[in-house]
C-alpha cells in the first residue's frame, strides 16, 4: 500500500464563478481546498476572478474538524464568499446555490431565512459558526443573523450527518468558516447602499500581534424594507386584479463584530481563538393576507471558541476545542408578545484525534461533553422550570484503503445522549478511484434530531409544547460520479432518505397549534453540479436538483402527496468574465411550483430570478473596487414560505478598499 494515498493525495478545485469547490477530494485524508485570498489575507483582493487549480500534495493535512476530513466520502460543496463579488452579498442566497439546498425566505434584508437540505425540515439542518452550533431554541438557524462580511467560506455537507456531527443533521450540515487572520498588516472594508434605503458596511484590520496573528472585524446594516409587492384582495375569487402595495413593519437593522487570534504554541501545536458578538432588531411584517403592524423582534448573540491543534508522539493528530454561545430573543406586539426575553445558552468541550496505522488505514475518535438551557417566561410542568439538559457523545471512524488506495471504506459510529434521549448514528462511506480522472462516492447511514426545548416545554404565542415527542430520524443513502480536470469539475448523483417520526404542528383548539410525531416521509432525488473555466477571463458554474417527496402518513388526504415547501426542480447558474478592471457577472436562480399544504390544496407558483453585476478593481496599494449589482433584474414578483412577499428589482452600489503593508503580487 502507498502511504501517500492516506497522507494526503487529493484533488481540489478553487471555483470559477460561484466560488464553490465541490467536493469530494480523493480519499483520505483530503486537504482543504486552497481558498482564494480573502480581503483580510495578505495579497488578497476585495474581488477577483477565481482560478481553477488541481493540486497534489502530502503536506499540511486539513484540520480534523473540517468537513472534508470528518466525512471524506460525503457530498460536500465549499462556497468561497469572495467568488461572488459585487454588492449586498447575502449568506442565505449564496448557500442556496448549492445543489440539494432550498431557501425559505420571509423577504427583505434582515428578515428570517432558513434552509431545507435534501427535503429535511429547516430545523433538521445543523448550522455551525466555526463549529459552534447556531440552531436556536426552536431548532432553526436564522441565517439572516449571519452577515456574509464575517465569512470566508461555507462548507455545505449534504445528507445525514449524525455520525460525524450529532443530533440535528438529518438533511445536512452547514459550517460557516469565519475570516482568517493574516501575517501581514492589512486594513480592508466595504460600503454598500441600495434600494429601500438598504445600507451595509464592514471594516477589518488584521496583522501580527504579540507573536501571533489577529483579525478584528466590525459590521452593520439597515433597511426600511418598504418594497412594493402585488396583493390579491380577493384570494377566493380567481382572476381578480392584483393591487400593488408596500411592505410595512418590515424594517431591520443589525451590527456586530468578530475577533480571531492565532498563535503557534511550539512543539507543533497552535491555538485559534474566535469571539463573535451581534445585535439585531426587525419588524415582523406577517404574510400578505395577514399583516402585522406592531410585532417586533430584537436579539443578540455572543459566541466564543478556543481550538488547540497539534501532533502528539506517535503521529496522533489532535484537535481540542471548547465553545460557548448565548442567544437572546425578545418579542413584542402581535400574537408573539412575551413579558420576558428568551435566552438559550450552550457550551461544551470536545477532543478529537486521528492516527495513521500501518499505512493502510486511519482511525479517528471524538469525545464531547456539554449542555444547553433555555430561560423562558411560559413553560409546561414537564420542564421542571427553565429547561436544561446535558449532552455527551462518543464517535469512532476508520478509513481503510484497499487495492493500493483505489478503494476507500470509511465506517463510523456515534453514540449520543441528548437530555432524555439516547441516539445511535451509524454510517459507512465508500470512495472508488476510476480511470480517466473519474471517482465514485457513496454513503449510507442513519441520523437523528432530538426535539427542541420549544417543542417539548415552551409555550410561545399560539404554539403549545408537547413533552411526549420522540426524536425524528432518517435512513439515507446517496451515490455520485465525479470528474475533475484542470479546467472543469462535474458531479452527478442520486440520493434517497426515509424520514421517520416527523414533527409537525397541528391545530389545537381553540386557535392554537401543537407539535406531534405525525408521519414518515420519503424523499428521493438527483443532484448535478459543474464548473468550467475555458479561459482565464471566463468561468461558469451551475447546480441542479430534482427532489421528489412523498408523505407516508396513512391518511388518504395526504398519503403519497408531495411534502410542502419542497420544490421538485431547483436550478442555479452563474457566469463571470472580463479583466480585473471590468468584470461582469450574471446569475439565474429558479425553482418550480410546490405545495403549501399537506393535502395539496394550496401551492406556491414557480419563480426565476436573474441577477447581474459589474465590478472594476484598480491599484494594489491601496486597492479599490467599485461594483454595481442589480438583483431580480426583470422585477419578478413572487412570494415564499406561506405568503411572504419577496423583493422586486433592487439596485446596489458598493465601494471596497484594501491596504496592506506589502506589495500585492
Amino acid at each position: 500500500m502507498r502511504r501517500s494515498h492516506l497522507a494526503g493525495r487529493w484533488l481540489c478545485l478553487a471555483l470559477s464563478t460561484s466560488g464553490s469547490a465541490l467536493a469530494q477530494q480523493a480519499p483520505p485524508p483530503p486537504q482543504e481546498t486552497p481558498a482564494p485570498p480573502s480581503p483580510d489575507a495578505p495579497g488578497g483582493e476585495p474581488f477577483r476572478v477565481p482560478t481553477v487549480q488541481v493540486v497534489e500534495t502530502a503536506e499540511a493535512p486539513a484540520p480534523p474538524d473540517s468537513a472534508s476530513r470528518r466525512d471524506p466520502s460525503g457530498a460536500l460543496t465549499v462556497i468561497h464568499v469572495d467568488g461572488f463579488g459585487g454588492a449586498a452579498r447575502d449568506t442565505a442566497a449564496m448557500l442556496s446555490t448549492a445543489p440539494g439546498v432550498t431557501l425559505q425566505d420571509v423577504g427583505g434584508y434582515g428578515q428570517s431565512k432558513s434552509l431545507v437540505v435534501r427535503g429535511a425540515s429547516s430545523n433538521a439542518t445543523l448550522v455551525l459558526l466555526d463549529g459552534v452550533p447556531l440552531n436556536g431554541p426552536g431548532g432553526i438557524a436564522d441565517l439572516s443573523r449571519v452577515p456574509a462580511a464575517m465569512a470566508e467560506r461555507f462548507e455545505v455537507l449534504r445528507g445525514g450527518a449524525g455520525a460525524r456531527y450529532g443530533s440535528g443533521g438529518l438533511g445536512g450540515v452547514v459550517n460557516i468558516i469565519t475570516r482568517r487572520p493574516g501575517a501581514e498588516a492589512r486594513v480592508a472594508g466595504e460600503l454598500s447602499y441600495g434600494s429601500w434605503d438598504t445600507a451595509l458596511g464592514w471594516l477589518s484590520a488584521s496583522g501580527p500581534l504579540a507573536g501571533g496573528e489577529a483579525l478584528v472585524l466590525v459590521h452593520g446594516g439597515t433597511s426600511s424594507g418598504r418594497f412594493p409587492y402585488l396583493f390579491d384582495p380577493s384570494p377566493t375569487l380567481p382572476g381578480d386584479a392584483l393591487v400593488e402595495q408596500r411592505r410595512t413593519n418590515n424594517d431591520a437593522r443589525g451590527a456586530g463584530g468578530l475577533l480571531r487570534l492565532r498563535r503557534e504554541l511550539g512543539g507543533g501545536f497552535s491555538a485559534d481563538l474566535m469571539g463573535e458578538l451581534s445585535f439585531d432588531e426587525r419588524g415582523l411584517a406577517g404574510t400578505a393576507q395577514n399583516p402585522s403592524a406592531d410585532a417586533r423582534q430584537s436579539g443578540g448573540r455572543g459566541s466564543a471558541s478556543l481550538r488547540v491543534m497539534g501532533t502528539l508522539p506517535g503521529g496522533v493528530r489532535t484537535n481540542a476545542r471548547a465553545y460557548y454561545r448565548r442567544d437572546r430573543i425578545a418579542l413584542a406586539g402581535g400574537l408573539w408578545s412575551q413579558s420576558e426575553p428568551q435566552v438559550q445558552q450552550l457550551g461544551g468541550v470536545e477532543l478529537e484525534g486521528r492516527v495513521l496505522l500501518g499505512g493502510w488505514h486511519a482511525l479517528s475518535a471524538l469525545v464531547s461533553v456539554g449542555g444547553e438551557s433555555v430561560t423562558a417566561a411560559d413553560t409546561n410542568e414537564a420542564s421542571g422550570g427553565d429547561p436544561a439538559w446535558p449532552r455527551a457523545s462518543v464517535m469512532a471512524m476508520d478509513e481503510v484503503l484497499l487495492w493500493d488506495g483505489q478503494l476507500t471504506l470509511a465506517p463510523s459510529l456515534r453514540v449520543e445522549r441528548a437530555g432524555p434521549y439516547t441516539l445511535l448514528s451509524p454510517k459507512v462511506g465508500v470512495t472508488v478511484e476510476l480511470p480517466a480522472d473519474f471517482e465514485l462516492r457513496a454513503n449510507a447511514g442513519r441520523a437523528h434530531r432530538a426535539p427542541s426545548f420549544l417543542e417539548l416545554y415552551v409555550r410561545q404565542g399560539t404554539l403549545l409544547p408537547n413533552p411526549d415527542l420522540r426524536p425524528e430520524s432518517a435512513l439515507y443513502a446517496d451515490a455520485a460520479v465525479v470528474h475533475r480536470s484542470e479546467e472543469s469539475f462535474a458531479s452527478v448523483g442520486g440520493f434517497a432518505s426515509l424520514y421517520e417520526d416527523l414533527i409537525s404542528y397541528e391545530a389545537y383548539p381553540p386557535g392554537a397549534a401543537r407539535p406531534y410525531n405525525f408521519a414518515n416521509a420519503r424523499v428521493v432525488g438527483l443532484e448535478a453540479e459543474g464548473e468550467w473555466r475555458p479561459h482565464p477571463l471566463l468561468s461558469g458554474a451551475f447546480s441542479y436538483t430534482l427532489t421528489v417527496s412523498s408523505d407516508l402518513q396513512r391518511d388518504e388526504r395526504f398519503y403519497l402527496r408531495e411534502l410542502p415547501y419542497r420544490p421538485r426542480h431547483k436550478l442555479a447558474a452563474r457566469v463571470m468574465g472580463g479583466p480585473r478592471w471590468l468584470t461582469g457577472r450574471m446569475e439565474v436562480v429558479a425553482q418550480s411550483a410546490h405545495a403549501l399544504t399537506r393535502d395539496g390544496s394550496m401551492s406556491l407558483p414557480g419563480r426565476a430570478f436573474v441577477h447581474a453585476g459589474l465590478s472594476s478593481t484598480f491599484g494594489s496599494r491601496p486597492e479599490l473596487t467599485v461594483s454595481c449589482e442589480v438583483k431580480n433584474l426583470f422585477d419578478a414578483r413572487a412570494e415564499d414560505f406561506v405568503g411572504y412577499p419577496l423583493p422586486g428589482r433592487a439596485v446596489y452600489l458598493s465601494v471596497a478598499g484594501a491596504f496592506s503593508g506589502t506589495e500585492t503580487p
